[in-house]
């Protein structure tokens, strides 16, 4: 009998109601038994079956995964058919991923989307398949999937509350925004059950970020959070911890920007000329500061995503890469920002990566490709109604995310079709220009090369826009909302741009241009003597130095280091070389990356550390093996000896940029440090391959130091000083180490303070080591960054603290306002505290 390749068959042997899987394997194991009674599947289909969880996710949303076998094994499929594993209590499927109807699918070809249409379907009837979850009749499920009891078009659920709730007034004063709403969300998914917000008759799922964006929540606005599940209680005192403590930043944040904006700021007056007005283009100032160059247009980007339908797996294949690379995407750019601009701007793009986590947006994608559409399309799609949503919102700043949503989902259009990716901002011209366009991403924003681009104008946006808030961080002139004339103004134009009034002059005379490079020569000045006592040493009362550094990741971010106070790059994370493209680079190309570097610092030190990848850091283009405990598994130096292809090229690159420093200027600056290191074995087999290397090039000797980011490091610092030139402490990952807390845990990461006496004391434990053989220990974590707990490193001996530039002013503010003796007596007290409260009560201001 030929095997059926049309139908699913769902007999009452393949469901098997009340399961209770410990783990998804075992779930799928189960499901796939059913299948294997029923003469559906060979026995090994099991195996191919786990094989894809391994490189998809098949969940496909609301409680709902989709196991199914690899594209290569359907061979093992004798003929099409359905198992469903009911599990009333849920088994992990993924992060934040619970399953209660596990759908097995055996097909032969694409009979299986009937049932996903079915499936998605469902997945909008909260009640249908709530109460599919749970019910004792083994025909409910067949019914459901055939149709039965399920409309055309699933009605509102009613504006009910769940069994624990509290009720809150808006307190924030611009509402309900990303990136808040983003911790709510964080908070929300450690929940076993439901969460939902509910103001007035509209619900919303917490645990979905643009759900909870579309309340369109404003100041005052009184909801309801209910909860449901057998951690309900403690669930909602944890959501009602984040939500309440957020609202002191809030206030903050907001009472900043208004006493900023109070703060008056003196523009430019364009000269009284008789007979004579340059014609003006008018805006909204969105960042202040006066630009002068010639116009250059960016193409509007009109998007034209062809509906090129593939095989359904595949498109979900498609779109699960493009939304996991996207991720990692999204990461490098946070910690980038963060690093370069502030925690502040790099929630933007922390809320950003959440927003790629929305199963409504995910679940219509598919529902899209169910119905036979392609997944570029279907993603598109998606995206385009969500942000027409958030566009609609009468809350201004809400609505302003909807380009959010829109440049997120542009990144991961490009990730499914490579030919969508746009690429005008690589097309900027040599010469420092204005750029203008009809709107401009926050990620394109955030990514500008100051010296090509010296003023921003847009048609669009406004300036409460993320766009908006990073112009003004980055000190980019801006004008937003200049309206459809801007985009019809003649390349090469020339044009005298005001971000204060929000003003684009065009045609400038001579005169103009004269006031207007007077008025920016004034404020240069201003700015200098503003600067000038950040460029002073770290030189305490007494006369003892601290070198300060700055931790970049490219060669076009120096000059704003330099700018702050930098005295060098205290650490170059080149693991940015491979996070933010979906290739490794070559030597060549990361030579020329290490040789700019150092050329921008003209002859200041700069410590490069060596690839640091595993932990929180993942690369998926290197397609390296999953592992259940990354921060305790190949990471770091580990990786890089296991790894030579990776190694090798990068010390090639960076010997060849230290042998051309040293010819140009003398003497070399670089200096080379590996992380993540445990043991005296990796740093021989690391300076043996160091030694070799320059052997082969004839490159001169250069600092070989390894970062200390676990106690097993800091414990044996006397016996590995032997080995290196100096150490650099990693702060955060010490802590993580030292307290066994996971920095990135929603319930613990406050905990994991690096002034805990235990860490204090492992640092000074590190000095001490150092200082028997004459070594320089420095420290690239967090607290460097803090004047306090600079000043308490300092007191403990640390010669060298690197950190983001916005930090540096403060704290050689606070370490020149010190003397030594005080600094360390400071930290002798802080080493013999109990507690991370007891060392911070000691900040008293300067020491």
């Amino acid at each position: 009998m030929a095997p059926d390749t049309h139908t699913l068959s769902l007999p009452p042997d393949l469901v098997r109601l009340g399961a209770r899987p410990a783990s998804k394997e075992e779930a799928i194991r189960e499901a796939a038994q059913l299948l294997i009674a029923a003469g559906c599947i060979d026995p090994a289909y099991a195996d191919s079956m786990l094989k894809r969880e391994a490189v998809a996710n098949t969940f496909l949303g609301h409680g709902v995964a989709i196991p199914h076998g690899m594209v290569d094994d359907r061979d093992m499929v004798r003929r099409n058919g359905i198992a469903i594993l009911q599990v009333p209590d849920g088994v992990h499927w993924n992060e934040g991923q619970t399953a209660r109807l596990v759908v097995a699918i055996a097909a032969q070809s694409d009979a299986h989307i009937a049932v996903l249409r079915r499936l998605t379907r469902l997945m909008q009837d909260e009640t249908t398949l709530s109460a599919l979850f749970t019910t004792s009749d083994p025909a409910a499920l067949p019914a459901a999937l055939a149709g039965e009891g399920v409309g055309p078009a699933p009605a509102p659920a009613e504006a009910v509350d769940l069994a624990e709730r509290f009720d809150w007034v808006v307190d924030y004063p611009t509402g309900l925004h990303a990136r808040p709403a983003t911790a709510w969300v964080e908070t929300a998914r450690a929940a076993a059950g439901r969460v939902r917000v509910r103001h007035g008759s509209e619900t919303a799922d917490a645990k979905t970020l643009v759900a909870l964006l579309q309340l369109g929540l404003r100041p005052g606005d009184r909801i309801t959070i209910s909860a449901d599940g057998p951690d309900a209680a403690a669930v909602l005192g944890r959501l009602r911890a984040t939500i309440t403590g957020l609202s002191a930043r809030e206030k903050a944040d907001a009472d900043a920007a208004a006493r900023k904006a109070r703060v008056p700021v003196q523009g430019w007056t364009p000269p009284a000329a008789a007979g004579r007005r340059m014609p003006v283009v008018a805006g909204l100032g969105a960042s202040p500061g006066l630009a002068i160059g010639p116009i250059h247009v960016m193409p509007k980007a009109e998007l034209a995503v062809p509906d090129q339908p593939v095989a359904l797996i595949e498109g979900g294949n498609r779109l699960h890469e493009a939304l996991n690379l996207t991720r990692q995407q999204l990461k490098a750019l946070a910690d980038d920002t963060a690093r370069r601009l502030g925690p502040s701007e790099a929630g933007i793009f922390n809320a950003q990566a959440e927003l790629l986590n929305d199963t409504d947006l995910i679940t219509l994608t598919c529902q899209l490709m169910v119905e036979g559409h392609g997944p570029a399309w279907s993603w598109n799609e998606a995206v385009e109604r969500g942000a027409a949503t958030l566009a609609a919102n009468a809350n201004p700043v809400l609505a302003g995310r909807a380009a959010d949503l829109r440049d997120v989902g542009r990144r991961v259009l490009a990730r499914i079709d490579p030919d969508l990716r746009g690429g005008s901002l690589r097309d900027l011209p040599d010469t420092p220009c204005i750029l203008v366009a009809d709107d401009l991403s926050p990620s394109d924003t955030a990514a500008l090369d100051m010296g090509r681009v010296i003023g921003l104008a847009t048609a669009q946006g406004g300036p409460t826009s993320h766009t908006a808030i990073l112009a003004r961080t980055l000190g980019l002139p801006a004008v937003v909302a200049g309206g459809g004339a801007l985009t019809g103004i003649a390349d090469g134009t020339i044009a005298i741009l005001d971000g204060q009034s929000g003003r684009l002059y065009l045609e400038p005379g001579e005169a103009d241009l004269a006031s207007a490079l007077g008025w920016i020569e004034e404020q240069r000045v201003r700015k200098a003597q503003q600067e000038e006592r950040r460029g002073l040493p770290a030189r305490t009362r007494d006369g003892h130095a601290v070198e300060i550094g700055a931790n970049v990741n490219r060669p076009d971010q120096v000059p704003v280091a330099l700018s702050q106070g930098a005295e060098g790059v205290g650490l170059m994370r080149t693991e940015f070389l491979f996070l933010e493209r979906g290739d490794a680079p070559s030597e060549e190309e990361q030579y020329e990356t290490y040789r700019a570097m150092l050329a921008a610092l003209d002859g200041r030190p700069l410590i490069v550390r060596t690839l640091d990848i595993g932990g929180d850091k993942q690369v998926p283009h290197l397609q390296l093996p999953h592992e259940e405990n990354p921060f305790l598994g190949v990471r770091g130096a580990r990786l890089l000896l296991r790894h030579p292809e990776l190694l090798e090229p990068q010390l090639r690159a960076l010997y060849r940029a230290a042998r051309d420093a040293a010819a140009g200027a003398g003497e070399g600056s670089l200096l080379i440090m590996f992380p993540m290191i445990t043991s005296l074995r990796e740093i021989e087999a690391l300076r043996a391959a160091c030694d070799r290397i320059r052997a082969e090039l004839a490159a001169p000797a250069v600092p070989l130091g390894i970062m200390v980011e676990v106690p097993a490091a800091a414990i044996q610092a006397d016996i590995l000083a032997r080995h290196v030139d100096f150490f650099s402490i990693g702060t955060n990952d010490l802590t993580q180490y030292a307290l066994a807390i996971d920095r990135q845990h929603p319930e613990l990461a406050a905990e994991a303070d690096s002034l805990h006496p235990s860490v204090l004391r492992l640092i000074r434990m590190t000095v001490e080591g150092a200082a028997k053989h004459g070594r320089w220990v420095g420290v690239c974590g967090g607290i460097a960054g803090d004047p306090f707990g600079a000043a308490l490193l300092a007191g403990l001996g640390v010669r060298e603290l690197s950190m983001t530039p916005r930090d540096i002013p403060a704290v050689k503010d606070r370490l020149r306002d010190s003397d030594i003796a005080g600094l360390r007596a400071l930290a002798l007290k802080a080493v013999d505290c109990e507690t991370a409260d007891e060392v911070r009560a000691l900040d008293g201001g300067a020491s």
